[in-house]
């Protein structure tokens, strides 16, 4: 592709970034405007953050599914079978 771009089949998201975290990056990736190849990509949170309430944050942002760290071959595994 010329422009640059190119479509993904899985997206996995860090949570604590420093300019934009991972929430607000996934709401501004489904957003139908987004011009993102692959908005419909499943997005999996990837985060050392696993306090009560996270991951429905992360889901509730639009995330498919959320990891925390230190993740294990299992867990990733299981992971990518579910949304690729």
């Amino acid at each position: 592709m010329s422009s640059g771009k190119k479509p993904y089949d899985l997206v996995m998201m860090d949570i604590q970034m420093p300019a934009m975290d991972g929430l607000e990056a996934t709401r501004e990736i489904k957003k139908a405007n987004s011009g993102v190849l692959s908005p419909k990509a499943p997005i999996i949170a990837l985060t050392a953050r696993a306090m009560s309430g996270d991951r429905d944050k992360a889901i509730k942002a639009g995330m498919n599914d959320y990891l925390t760290k230190p993740v294990t071959l299992h867990d990733l595994s299981e992971a990518l079978k579910k949304w690729i």
